[in-house]
């Protein structure tokens, strides 16, 4: 198996805190519009494969520990919704997952077009409840080995841990990671890793739903499902992103490989128009439950989407 590479999911509040730089080497000294700087966070293509079969990115996914009914509903449907728009027109998680299907690998494919759950199964505390990461990788070739899931070379094997879980690294300047493991010999495969923030580090791996403890004053957003649950859809869609267009290290990154900007964490708390340090942007607001949001989702839902790095206009893209 390949040596463990750093994907942290870095938000916010970092700058909020400091106001000096990001993990990563981004500088963040002082505060900057949603229009990132583009002769400094440009991301370049390093040759390698992408996720680009047309058919779409299959997500194979394991609960480990416990989740209530309303939480996996939350999430399996923002999953969904890559492939409904939900009833309502506007910006949707579809709508957010195009700029992603812009980036193109060295034969000029696209990533795929769209993401679908296509199996999932639930662990109860198999292995206890503090895990480290080599133990994630284990765990998920195990369930392929074993047959519980196939061997998919453009899948997504993500594991999800309940707030009672502690991951090595995770709440420690980190949201989540993803990396690769060889499998029966010569196929490599993508695995992803998002904890629930709810108990451990709402300030950090929750934000702007919850607020870090020396953070500015002032109340936290409402969250449409939950603010560890909206939390781990944040990081969710950041590693989709991030493993998409820079599976295995060789795709499309700015700075040090094993601690890379993508194509999410390149452009981090800007969820709206005009964010800067402290300010996620401009955002919907539901009427009734006060809720931010910035997309439309499957069975009525409403999320909060991390701006994305556009390609072609060389910004940080918000949902619109």
């Amino acid at each position: 198996m390949s040596t463990m590479f750093l994907r942290s999911l870095l938000l916010p509040l970092i700058c909020v805190l400091a106001l000096a730089t990001w993990s990563h080497g981004l500088s963040q000294g002082q505060q900057r519009p949603s229009s990132l700087d583009a002769a400094s966070n440009t991301l370049q293509y390093h040759g390698g494969p992408l996720l680009t079969k047309p058919n779409g990115i299959n997500v194979y996914l394991i609960w480990y520990g416990g989740f209530s009914l309303k939480d996996r509903n939350s999430i399996t449907d923002f999953f969904a919704s890559f492939a409904s728009p939900g009833r309502r027109r506007g910006p949707s998680v579809s709508t957010w997952w195009r700029t992603i299907s812009t980036y193109k690998d060295k034969t000029g494919k696209p990533v795929s077009d769209t993401v679908r759950l296509v199996k999932q199964v639930g662990d109860v505390y198999s292995s206890g409840k503090t895990l480290k990461r080599a133990q994630l990788a284990n765990f998920v070739k195990s369930k392929i080995e074993s047959k519980i899931f196939p061997l998919d070379p453009n899948g997504i094997y993500l594991v999800l841990t309940a707030k009672d879980v502690t991951v090595e690294r995770f709440c420690m300047g980190s949201c989540g990671f993803h990396d690769s493991i060889l499998v029966g010999g010569s196929t490599r495969v993508v695995f992803a890793h998002v904890g629930d923030p709810t108990v451990q580090c709402p300030g950090l791996c929750a934000w702007p739903y919850a607020l870090p403890a020396y953070g500015p004053p002032g109340p936290a957003l409402v969250a449409p499902n939950g603010i560890g649950t909206d939390g781990m859809i944040i990081n969710i869609a950041t590693l989709l992103a991030g493993a998409t267009t820079n599976p295995f290290k060789t795709g499309y990154f700015q700075g040090d490989a094993l601690t890379p900007l993508e194509a999410v964490t390149a452009c981090p708390g800007i969820f709206g128009a005009g964010a800067y340090p402290g300010y996620p942007g401009a955002l919907l607001v539901d009427k009734m439950s006060k809720a931010s949001y910035n997309a439309y989702g499957a069975n009525g839902r409403k999320f909060l989407l991390p701006a994305t790095w556009d390609l072609i206009r060389l910004i940080c893209k918000v949902i619109t």
